[in-house]
């Protein structure tokens, strides 16, 4: 990926500034890449209105015909994408593989759907004076969409953006993360051999003020941000009257019930509070266990925790590769330093080297500390114990972030007891909260975000519904 341009219209265009992408690992460059300037985001957004109207007029055919393709081609390079996934991201390989796999899924649900996007009919005769009428719905293409995507998953969460957007029949600018960049032009890649509309897809590396001028222009009618909520929202304010979607940040809790399988909660608490070095912002950054099984639930986990294999992430058994830079290795260890400080406990880990921190577990922690209220978005996980379940419902809201919660319990009414009061965009029973499955409805309240992710979900925030009033004759 030597000096790769900026996807374009189809093309690739070289600009006067380069990106170096450098393996968080070892810190060599992996790739070069072209930063768009103001004149490519001019040539792009024009593009894209042009494609807009190409694209409006794909039969629903048309649209499943082109995601088929995107996946087919995608399918043939699945190996190739995971290792640039393991190369630009520092993603450990088998979790980048399991990404390729939902991308696929995701781009093929997007295909299904685009065949049968429609609308409904609706009575209208309610009234006596209505006798006769009825309606007829159907959803239209809202026209260009800005996709904003994030380092941590680099394929997938593209693919929940270029997925619905394009099965809705809208073209879409992607700009991807500095860091991870190398993984959208590949896909932009196979958009070029398979011969997609030009415009359709377009990917455009740059610096945050240079898209973020592009979030403020009406040519865009949505925008579609994963990422975090600080940026987020204030992406929001700019963006004018276009649609916004927000997929943001979280601090996720997982309750543990006394009726808990509690080895079983504590291998999926391991995994789902250190994989890919808890950058994943549904990772479980607040364990919540009640008192009578606290003891036992804590020897389980740490005992979990200490069989999760740290370092290069190119080695299949790694689980905890590096942070994706210096200064979120900075950050982490600044906010683990302030708990200890602060009279937290250290149970296992700690500051480790360079951009490799080992699965750290925190135990005393308060409310006030950075590693409660914050998103960590690295390896460190706080164990807390509660009196009671109620009292462990309520710490789990205790937060500004709701994306999702994980319930491990046997007791059906505190399983309906927590999908009623969490304040949280989705409960996982039974597993951590980084349980995802791709066409089910994903997003998050309070901080944590604005609308729905989900490829039919996704297809709707993407499109505009209009309706026919029929009165035949």
């Amino acid at each position: 990926m030597k000096g790769r341009g900026c996807f374009i219209n189809n093309t690739w265009q070289e600009t006067g500034a380069l990106l170096p992408v450098r393996s968080p690992w070892s810190g060599e460059v992996v790739g070069e890449v072209a930063l768009a300037g103001g004149k490519e985001w001019e040539a792009a957004i024009q593009g894209a209105q042009a494609a807009a109207g190409v694209l409006k007029k794909f039969s629903s055919y048309e649209r499943r015909r082109l995601l088929e393709a995107l996946v087919a081609g995608v399918k043939e390079r699945q190996e190739e994408f995971a290792r640039t996934i393991v190369a630009e991201g520092g993603k450990p390989i088998t979790y980048a593989r399991a990404e390729m796999a939902r991308g696929v899924t995701t781009l093929t649900l997007a295909a299904e759907e685009a065949a049968r996007f429609g609308g409904e009919l609706l009575p209208l005769d309610t009234l006596a004076a209505t006798k006769g009428r009825f309606g007829l719905t159907r959803r239209f293409p809202l026209g260009p969409v800005l996709g904003i995507t994030p380092f941590n998953f680099p394929f997938n969460l593209m693919a929940h953006k270029v997925g619905p957007a394009l099965a809705a029949g809208n073209p879409i600018l992607i700009k991807p993360a500095s860091a991870t960049p190398l993984t959208a032009l590949k896909l932009a890649e196979i958009y070029e051999e398979v011969g997609g509309p030009p415009g359709g897809f377009q990917v455009l590396p740059s610096p945050a003020e240079v898209a973020e001028r592009a979030v403020a222009d009406e040519r865009l009618k949505a925008l579609t941000f994963t990422g975090s909520s600080q940026v987020g929202w204030h992406l929001k304010s700019v963006a004018g009257r276009k649609r916004v979607l927000l997929e943001l940040g979280g601090n996720a809790a997982l309750i543990v019930d006394q009726d808990a399988d509690l080895k079983t909660a504590a291998h999926r608490a391991a995994i789902g509070g250190f994989a890919h070095a808890g950058q994943v912002c549904i990772a479980v950054q607040r364990l919540l266990v009640v008192a009578p099984v606290y003891e036992r639930f804590r020897e389980l986990f740490l005992a979990a925790v200490g069989e999760l294999v740290t370092g290069d992430p190119a080695r299949e058994e790694t689980v905890v590769g590096p942070l994706i830079n210096d200064e979120a290795a900075m950050r982490v260890r600044a906010w683990i330093t302030e708990a200890l400080e602060g009279g937290a406990r250290l149970l296992a880990g700690g500051l480790g080297e360079g951009r490799l921190i080992p699965p750290t577990v925190l135990e005393n922690v308060r409310p006030q500390m950075k590693v409660w209220r914050e998103e960590i978005f690295g390896p460190v996980v706080t164990l807390t114990p509660c009196r009671d379940f109620a009292q462990a419902l309520a710490l789990a809201n205790d937060s500004v972030y709701g994306l999702q919660a994980g319930v491990f319990t046997r007791n059906l009414t505190h399983a309906w007891q927590a999908f009623e009061e969490l304040e949280v965009g989705g409960v996982i029973l039974n597993d951590a909260p980084i349980f995802r499955v791709d066409h089910m409805p994903y997003g998050g309240v309070k901080a944590s975000g604005l609308g729905r992710e989900g490829v039919r979900l996704a297809m709707e925030e993407l499109s505009e519904l209009r309706l026919l009033a029929l009165k035949p004759e």
